[in-house]
């Protein structure tokens, strides 16, 4: 991989990193139950995101 396509890759990793996190902290905040469980599957979507561009490194 060239050092261009590095750097966007890890910019995605960061960006997957950042919003798992502030879906998670959403997460724990909420207190209706259908929101909360939203909230969460944004965060799993986003960690399973992270996952595949971290594969590729």
């Amino acid at each position: 991989m060239s050092p261009k396509e590095l750097l966007y890759i890890e910019d995605a990793l960061s960006h997957a990193q950042y919003l798992t996190l502030q879906c998670r902290t959403a997460a724990g905040m909420l207190s209706d139950p259908a929101l909360r469980q939203q909230a969460q599957s944004l965060a799993d979507s986003n960690q399973k995101m992270f996952d595949t561009f971290y594969s590729l490194v």
